[in-house]
């Protein structure tokens, strides 16, 4: 089992939906080797993001590393 720690690196307002800088989460993988972003379409960290700020990142089409920092925590 993975932690991932996954933020937001600058703010962002697509769609109606507002990203600011620090937002964070932590999503658990099963394998180290499976990338949160990559892995089922990054759902995992949608479904946290869901959770934790009622936010959905595909629709700010925001899954991807460009907008989100992926960091390996454990």
């Amino acid at each position: 089992m993975a932690l991932f720690r996954i933020t937001v690196k600058n703010p962002l307002f697509r769609n109606g939906i507002r990203l600011e800088k620090g937002m964070s989460v932590e999503v658990v993988m099963t394998t180290p080797a499976h990338y949160p972003l990559h892995h089922n379409g990054g759902q995992a960290v949608v479904d946290a993001f869901l959770r934790i700020y009622g936010i959905d990142l595909r629709k700010a089409n925001a899954v991807n590393s460009a907008i989100l920092e992926v960091v390996k925590v454990g």
